[in-house]
């Protein structure tokens, strides 16, 4: 197929269509990564909430509460399991004492980059099968796909 011919093709899927099959991809893709965390006890929520603590750190429960979308009670929830684990350690503001703030212990940092490393282990080789094409298409996707995550 000539590139106006996949061009007029592409045009051609209805947007409920492509809403269907990039949820069921994104969806599939996203079960295959979490399956590969450092500890199955660890919840999705839990990971996400560390993993943004250590790329934020120090950070606060209410921003790390914006972030991820959930409500105040629900996060300190997740954030007194991370701290029961000895992933998460709470702290204090150095500008303002009674603020609490969030940081990653040792153990917690550990645990991160071991899923992350898990992660791109079982990614990196199926990226490695696809062409050259197919790459530069799927860094493309990614980045879309970023922007409709705002």
């Amino acid at each position: 197929m000539t590139d106006t011919a996949t061009t007029g093709a592409l045009r051609t899927i209805p947007h409920a269509q492509l809403a269907s099959d990039v949820r069921q991809g994104v969806l599939r893709l996203s079960r295959r990564l979490r399956q590969q965390k450092a500890d199955t006890g660890v919840s999705d929520a839990q990971m996400a909430a560390l993993g943004y603590v250590f790329q934020n750190q120090p950070l606060t429960i209410g921003a790390l509460t914006e972030h991820e979308g959930v409500t105040p009670p629900s996060m300190n929830k997740t954030v007194a399991k991370l701290v029961d684990l000895g992933f998460l350690e709470r702290g204090s503001d150095d500008d303002d004492k009674r603020r609490v703030v969030l940081s990653t212990t040792e153990e917690g940092a550990s645990f991160v980059l071991e899923t992350r490393r898990r992660r791109d282990e079982w990614l990196v080789p199926r990226l490695a099968k696809l062409s050259a094409d197919e790459r530069r298409v799927l860094a493309d996707a990614t980045r879309i796909l970023r922007e409709l995550a705002r």
